[in-house]
């Protein structure tokens, strides 16, 4: 039986050897030299370059040293402690952020807790199984890459994010729980200055969000698709809706109800802080996309809004034509209906998109990306 959990632990190895390009490396600290031997033993066989302590003194100078993707770390050591070593560990700027598992005996599960609460990532019980060890290992390794890849500061971007930690367990959200409504064009979504109840997941169709002035002239805040979450700056921050969203075309939408959002973000600040982090980024994308419609040419705004537009509704290496009305994009970039119209009719004549049955596609992305003037 151990043999062939050896067996596995091996093609787990060349498995990982395959799809990754670089070994993460694993500090094991722990005063017990067969316990700390044999664990370095599995993590190789699993696949990971590991480091080893023979105690927390000298697990904190290792740790400084090699900056190690994660931590195996023994709770009762001599000089010093697990709960000491955590505590180091996140004082340092340089080791704050590095995972920490704890390897415990039964007896000690009771004060388990503190150990959570000073910031430890989870815990396994000696004596533990192999394949134990490397699940939550690998679990969180996991979620370390999610919390810190850095995605786009968009709706495109948060929805990457919640799908990423759905797919790692971190956001236990399963969207087949909740019920979906069919949403005919021009149906309402939410509307400005109107508590949110609910936390919209799109599963077809396509949505604005817009803002309207004065005068009623309407501003296009952001454009979300399928596999877009819609409604999360308000629900997050507690505040009222500062745009109002409606239906583009016919669109399958989810309601998962606000409490069970907060249940699920706030249940882990780290993921609580990650969601937070993109919202502000976006914010600050928008002012700068502000910004932009107060100082940029009428040529190059239009050539960033459809820069914006193919992104949001093309996944990356698509290049399907833009199905959105001229008045849509006009709102998007802040002119009138008239003026985008000329301008587009410019963009075809120099070849950089074309207009078919009145469906505009960009000929070359990257060109009117950079468009100078």
């Amino acid at each position: 039986m151990r043999t062939f959990k050896y067996f596995a632990l091996v093609c787990r190895s060349w498995i990982i050897s395959i799809i990754s390009m670089s070994q993460k490396k694993i500090l094991i600290i722990d005063d017990h030299d067969d316990i700390r031997e044999n664990t370095s033993e599995i993590l190789s066989l699993g696949g990971y370059k590991t480091l080893t302590a023979e105690n927390g003194k000298r697990g904190i100078e290792v740790a400084l040293k090699e900056k190690p993707d994660l931590i195996v770390c023994d709770i009762m050591m001599p000089e010093l402690d697990g709960y000491g070593v955590l505590h180091l560990l996140r004082k340092n700027p340089a080791t704050e952020d590095i995972p920490l598992i704890f390897l415990t005996a039964k007896a000690e599960r009771s004060d388990l807790r503190k150990g959570m609460e000073m910031g430890a990532d989870d815990y396994v019980t000696k004596p533990f199984e192999e394949l134990e060890l490397m699940n939550a290992i690998e679990s969180r390794l996991q979620k370390y890459d999610v919390l810190h890849k850095k995605y786009n500061a968009t709706g495109k971007g948060l929805s990457e994010l919640a799908n990423d930690l759905r797919a790692t367990g971190m956001l236990p959200l399963q969207l087949d729980d909740y019920t979906s409504e069919i949403y005919s064009k021009k149906q309402v979504v939410y509307t400005e200055a109107k508590r949110p109840r609910y936390l919209y997941y799109v599963k077809s169709g396509k949505v604005k969000a817009f803002k309207s002035n004065e005068d009623g002239k309407e501003y296009i805040t952001d454009l979300y698709s399928p596999g877009d979450f819609i409604g999360y700056p308000a629900l997050i921050e507690d505040r009222n809706y500062d745009d109002t969203a409606v239906v583009l075309e016919e669109s399958e939408i989810i309601q998962i109800p606000k409490d069970d959002f907060h249940d699920l973000i706030f249940g882990d600040i780290s993921v609580a802080t990650k969601f937070i982090k993109i919202i502000t980024q976006n914010v600050k994308e928008k002012e700068d996309r502000l910004l932009n419609l107060a100082y940029s040419s009428l040529r190059k705004r239009v050539a960033k809004a459809l820069v914006d537009i193919h992104h949001k509704f093309n996944v990356e290496g698509q290049n399907r034509p833009l199905e959105i009305s001229r008045e849509d994009i006009a709102q998007y970039v802040g002119t009138a209906t008239e003026s985008l119209i000329r301008t587009l009719s410019d963009f075809k004549a120099e070849k950089l998109v074309e207009i078919k049955d009145g469906k505009i596609n960009i000929a070359n992305v990257e060109k009117l990306k950079n468009l100078l003037y």
